[in-house]
């Protein structure tokens, strides 16, 4: 199975971007799934009912949030009607909307994704730790879910680096999001799990982690309240990782960054270009 991964999606130059090219990243790389961390989609700040449809007709199958996902109201009446959007798993129960979905392919085939969100720097949610134990149990990669992908969201890669290494073996691909800087760290670990600490963003990196410059470094100067942020509109980079797994496992054979677009060094996922899926 190949699946894409792309990174938190920072306003209307990010999803531009992303509706620009998803139709031809998937049928040039051959990908039966793709994820997209929209958390930041809405200027920056959330993300609405319309932007999300509007993901799934680009040929999103699953979105994830994190700390932001409440910043647009409306979200908290959408989230509960659609499965496909999730938000982090260890917020505490009666928490509207899900933390984690199985989701079927039409040939059968079904894919795990679970959105959870880290502790260090971040609120003071549950054990994301505890909480990936909880949703794997009775989840047997390789038999009840063909791919499983987790997207930890947080602060400190030390967190993340933990978090990878716990749960190697036991899904295909641990990525981690928030910082909106792509990390250069992407590996297949020993288990069988691929992992990253950040996919980055797919936003315009001419900004602050995808916020206009002038007033986001305002703040660090003056140290005083001045004009809100709002997101950058100029060419957004697309920054994410493409993974393909073994049919009978369920883990990871093959994993690449992608970056392409705006003002980043390219990065193209060459192995998976213009090849057949796979179907052994």
């Amino acid at each position: 199975m190949r699946l894409l991964f792309l990174g938190d999606v920072v306003g209307r130059s990010g999803r531009t971007a992303v509706h620009e090219a998803l139709p031809g990243l998937r049928e040039k790389l051959a990908l039966d799934f793709v994820i997209i961390n929209v958390e930041n989609a809405a200027g920056g700040f959330g993300v609405t009912k319309a932007i999300a449809e509007g993901f799934f007709d680009s040929g999103a199958d699953c979105l994830t949030t994190g700390n932001h996902v409440w910043d647009q109201r409306e979200v908290l009446s959408y989230i509960e009607e659609e499965p496909r959007l999730l938000r982090p798993a260890n917020f505490p129960p009666g928490t509207p909307g899900r933390g984690a979905g199985l989701f079927p392919l039409p040939d059968g085939r079904q894919v795990f994704v679970a959105n959870i969100m880290a502790r260090l720097f971040m609120d003071p949610l549950d054990d994301p730790f505890a909480a990936a134990d909880a949703m794997l149990d009775g989840l047997h990669l390789g038999r009840e879910a063909d791919c499983a992908v987790i997207d930890f969201h947080g602060e400190a890669t030390s967190e993340k680096m933990a978090f990878g290494h716990y749960m190697d073996g036991r899904v295909s691909l641990v990525v981690g999001t928030h910082t909106h800087v792509p990390t250069s760290d992407l590996r297949i670990m020993q288990g069988g799990t691929a992992y990253l600490s950040d996919a980055g963003m797919c936003g315009d990196y001419e900004s602050v982690l995808g916020m206009k410059k002038e007033p986001a470094i305002d703040r660090f100067v003056r140290k005083v309240p001045g004009e809100r942020l709002s997101a950058s509109d100029g060419p957004a980079t697309l920054c994410g990782v493409v993974i393909e797994t073994d049919a009978k496992t369920g883990l990871t054979t093959k994993a690449s960054v992608l970056r392409t677009g705006g003002v980043l060094e390219t990065a193209w996922p060459e192995a998976f270009a213009s090849m057949a899926r796979p179907r052994a």
